[in-house]
């Protein structure tokens, strides 16, 4: 497996609307991109800005990624929202 963070400016503005720097962890597997984010708390608003940052992700690399949150706590909107947009969510809830 390969570890790393993705880097990349979002000139377009695609996922705050606005341009700036993205930011995201991202393990690559036996070929699978798996895009991790790591929260103390998430809402549905977080679960939200990281789908687009995974819609940027398969647009700039070409490789439609696994999305995954890991959070002790996450509100029972977001895990709604989470499950709507396939994003995985690991919680001590779970």
């Amino acid at each position: 497996a390969k570890i790393g963070r993705w880097v990349f400016m979002d000139e377009g503005g695609e996922v705050y609307g606005y341009p700036s720097i993205v930011e995201v962890d991202v393990v690559v597997r036996d070929g699978i991109h798996i895009l991790i984010e790591v929260k103390s708390s998430v809402s549905r608003g977080d679960v939200a800005e990281f789908w687009r940052i995974g819609k940027l992700y398969e647009r700039v690399v070409g490789v439609k990624p696994r999305l995954v949150i890991v959070s002790p706590y996450v509100d029972e909107k977001a895990f709604k929202t989470a499950a709507q947009l396939g994003i995985e969510v690991y919680t001590q809830l779970s």
